[in-house]
C-alpha cells in the first residue's frame, strides 16, 4: 500500500487471535449414594478395550489347611486410559505415603 506522496506504508501487525485464559475447571463429587467397604484383596486382568479389578476380602486367617476363601465384594470396569490414569493416581498417593511414612516392604 502506498500513500499520496508514495511513500509505502508500513503492514500494520496482524492481531493475535484472543486466547482465553485457562479456566480452572472445578470437580463436584456427589457422595449421597456412595458405599465404602474395606478389601484386602485385588486382582486384574485386561482385554484390547477394557481393564477389570476385583476387589475382595480375605477371611481366611486362621485356615491351616492352605485354601483362602475370598469373597469378592467389588468389580471395577474401565477403559485401559482410565486404567492408566489410576496407575499415575496410585503411584503418586504411594510415593507421597512413603515420603511420610517409609518405604512399604512387599
Amino acid at each position: 500500500m502506498t500513500e499520496k506522496n508514495g511513500r509505502r506504508k508500513a503492514a500494520s501487525p496482524l492481531a493475535e487471535p484472543a486466547t482465553p485464559p485457562q479456566q480452572e475447571r472445578r470437580v463436584k463429587l456427589d457422595t449421597r449414594q456412595m458405599k465404602s467397604s474395606y478389601c484386602n484383596v485385588c486382582n486384574a486382568t485386561s482385554t484390547r478395550e477394557e481393564v477389570v479389578i476385583n476387589f475382595g476380602l480375605n477371611q481366611s486367617w486362621d485356615r491351616s489347611d492352605g485354601d483362602l476363601e475370598i469373597e469378592i465384594q467389588h468389580r471395577v470396569i474401565m477403559s485401559p486410559h482410565a486404567a492408566a490414569k489410576l496407575r499415575e493416581v496410585l503411584d503418586e498417593l504411594i510415593e507421597t505415603y512413603e515420603a511420610r511414612h517409609g518405604p512399604l516392604k512387599d
